[in-house]
């Protein structure tokens, strides 16, 4: 990590794309890799490509249960010379004018080229009828169709899904080489934020940010450590920073990191780092403050639930790609109808809450409060309006991010 200065932008605001910039060329992927058992391996990031070593699949199969016959004995009457089941050891093909009855996966003989559903064909005893006007090669998988050997199966970089998961072992992968998790120091400060189960004082609030932060991350494959609820006193934080950065890659908190505020968090990474706040053109979300506490990167969120929720999504979870290794992923922006007229200014991205109908329309939220965490969990996704929208009117169509494809 740089300097002391290098996330220094001066008082200019930010556009999103500008900050991700800046993201990208200041920070590097902190975790070494290590083997793991393929079962414990989702969300976490490949540290080595996986190429193949066999074709998938790995031989001609039949798609469909149904009859292996060559193309030119379509349209007749062929008597059946034996059955093939799913696992049995290849077979020689019969002679032509002759079929075979097959089930899905079995190995397809040499010389039978198209499978015929058994729903497309008439039985009469020991003979079967083909219909004519099918296509040669209908219904059979060939060898290596999906992945061929020496193929990158999942590349470098890659932070693995179920699926991802599923590919390598039916190509034979019980371990994997990964990143080791990034490991992620997350705590709160404020006099008025109570730890949820305590009595809450008069004025208080308890704290959701916490738990949401650690989800989130827990969701990403880090390895979280919940330093609780600090007190409102530069020394106490100054301790736990420096504590912290020993054996964490990221600190990460929320509230008072708006310019100009008093806050204690801001001056304890001053003095045992560097801390820049950027101004983003960003709502909810404005204020930013990404720095370092020794080789730990810092990086200090919005404390209204909302603007922090769009500031995590759009910079922090980049930050956490980069800081893995992981190949950054965009954000999974669908696009739908709008529901609603909204005016905004140019130049500034904007993320309002909505909930798609059965139409597929998009419908805002008429409160635009960045502390409703209520409205956010009634909310079915977010529409994105990119900083070249100055006005949407109903029947527009709006990039929309789909919170249940995040799990949020």
């Amino acid at each position: 990590m740089a300097g002391k200065d290098c996330f220094d932008t001066g008082s200019r605001v930010l556009t999103v794309a500008q900050a991700l910039d800046l993201i990208a060329s200041r920070f590097t992927a902190v975790s070494e890799p290590e083997q793991v058992p393929l079962g414990r391996v989702l969300g976490r990031v490949l540290a080595a490509d996986i190429v193949s070593v066999l074709d998938l699949p790995p031989f001609d199969n039949a798609a469909m249960d149904g009859y292996a016959v060559r193309a030119t004995d379509l349209g007749r009457r062929l008597p059946v010379a034996g059955t093939l089941y799913a696992g049995s050891a290849p077979v020689a093909a019969p002679k032509p004018g002759a079929a075979l009855r097959i089930f899905t996966g079995a190995v397809m003989p040499d010389g039978l080229d198209t499978v015929v559903m058994q729903e497309e064909v008439r039985v009469e005893g020991d003979f079967v009828h083909l219909p004519a006007g099918l296509s040669p090669g209908l219904n059979v998988r060939r060898r290596g169709e999906d992945v061929a050997v020496g193929q990158v199966a999942l590349p470098t970089g890659r932070r693995l899904r179920a699926v991802d998961i599923g590919l390598a072992a039916a190509l034979g992968q019980d371990f994997l080489t990964i990143r080791r998790p990034l490991r992620v120091a997350l705590f709160s400060t404020g006099d008025e934020v109570t730890a949820p189960g305590r009595a809450l004082a008069p004025g208080g609030i308890y704290d959701a940010n916490r738990p949401l932060l650690s989800a989130l991350l827990s969701q990403m494959g880090c390895a979280v450590t919940d330093l609780g609820i600090l007190a409102d006193d530069e020394g106490v934080i100054r301790a736990a920073l420096a504590a912290a950065a020993a054996d964490h890659d990221l600190i990460l908190t929320s509230g008072g990191v708006s310019a100009g505020d008093a806050d204690h968090v801001k001056a304890a990474v001053r003095t045992l780092g560097g801390l820049d706040l950027w101004k983003l053109a960003l709502k909810p979300g404005k204020p930013l403050a990404l720095g370092h506490v020794g080789a730990a990167a810092f990086a200090g969120l919005p404390g209204n639930p909302v603007a922090m929720l769009v500031s995590f999504l759009v910079l922090v979870r980049p930050l956490i790609d980069r800081l893995s290794g992981a190949v950054p992923a965009p954000l999974p922006l669908l696009t739908a109808p709008a529901g609603f007229a909204h005016a905004k200014k140019a130049g500034r991205r904007e993320y309002l809450r909505v909930s798609i109908g059965p139409d597929g329309v998009a419908h805002a939220d008429p409160t635009e409060g960045a502390a409703m965490l209520g409205h956010l969990t009634r909310a079915d996704a977010l529409a994105e309006l990119g900083e070249e929208v100055t006005a949407v009117r109903p029947g527009d169509p709006v990039r929309v991010l789909p919170l249940g494809m995040l799990g949020t």
